[in-house]
C-alpha cells in the first residue's frame, strides 16, 4: 500500500525522471489501454488532427494515427519522445512530436479535434499547474472536439486513502536503482471539481481499473 502520510520525495521535474527511465519504462508500455482504444474507436473517421498529450512512447498515438489525418504527440521528456519516434519509425505510421509542457501546450488555439491525455495530469506538481493544463487542453480543442483524460484514482486497490493526496511511487530499473515519481492521487469528487473549475465541458466521468476517466469538450 502507498502511505499518504509520507511527503513526496525525489526530483520535482517529472521530465527528468522519465528521461532517466525512458528506455525501460517504454518496454513495459507496449499496449494501449482498453478504455483509450474504445474511445478512439468510437471516433473513427471523425478526426482530422489528433493530439496525444503526455504521449510517452506513443502507444496511444499509434491508435490515433489509424484514424486521423495528422497526429501530434507532446511530452516533456526528451527520452520518451525518442522512444515514440523509434516506435513510429519501426511500425511505419506518421507522428509529429513536440517537446512541451502540458501546462503550456505548444499548439495553436482550436487546432485539435480529437485528443487523449492519459496518465499524465497526475504528475503535475501543483493544483495550479493541473488546472492550467486542463485549460490548455480546452484552448487547443476545436469546437466540438473531444478528449479522453485519465488520472490515478483513490479507488485503486493499492490505496487505502479515500481523499486526494500527494505521494511518490518508485520506478525500479533493471540494476535495482529506483527513481521516485511524483503523483497527485485524485479522489473522484476532486477530479470532477477540477474539471468543473476548468474551461472544459464535461461529457462523461467514470471509474475504471483504478483510474478516473473523463470525456470532455471545449
Amino acid at each position: 500500500m502507498t502511505d499518504a502520510s509520507q511527503p513526496p520525495t525525489g526530483d520535482p521535474r517529472p521530465d527528468r525522471v522519465y528521461d532517466r527511465i525512458a528506455a525501460h519504462f517504454s518496454r513495459t508500455r507496449e499496449h494501449p489501454w482498453p478504455d483509450v482504444a474504445d474511445f478512439v474507436a468510437e471516433h473513427d473517421g471523425d478526426a482530422t488532427r489528433a493530439l496525444d498529450l503526455g504521449c510517452g512512447n506513443g502507444r496511444h498515438a499509434e491508435l490515433l494515427a489509424e484514424r486521423a489525418d495528422a497526429v501530434v504527440g507532446v511530452d516533456a521528456s526528451a527520452g520518451l519522445l525518442a522512444e515514440a519516434r523509434a516506435r513510429a519509425a519501426e511500425r511505419d505510421y506518421d507522428l509529429s512530436l513536440v517537446r512541451g509542457d502540458a501546462a503550456r501546450v505548444p499548439l495553436r488555439d482550436d487546432s485539435i479535434d480529437l485528443a487523449v491525455y492519459v496518465a499524465t495530469l497526475h504528475h503535475l506538481p501543483s493544483r495550479g499547474a493541473r488546472l492550467a493544463s486542463l485549460d490548455e487542453l480546452a484552448r487547443v480543442l476545436d469546437a466540438g472536439g473531444e478528449a479522453l483524460l485519465s488520472v490515478w484514482s483513490t479507488t485503486h486497490e493499492r490505496f487505502e486513502e479515500r481523499e486526494s493526496f500527494d505521494t511518490t511511487v518508485d520506478w525500479t530499473l533493471p540494476g535495482g536503482e529506483t527513481e521516485p515519481r511524483y503523483y497527485h492521487i485524485y479522489d473522484p469528487e476532486a477530479f470532477r471539481a477540477d474539471l468543473d473549475a476548468s474551461a472544459l465541458t464535461v461529457l462523461d466521468v467514470y471509474e475504471s481499473a483504478g483510474n478516473s476517466y473523463a470525456v470532455v469538450t471545449s
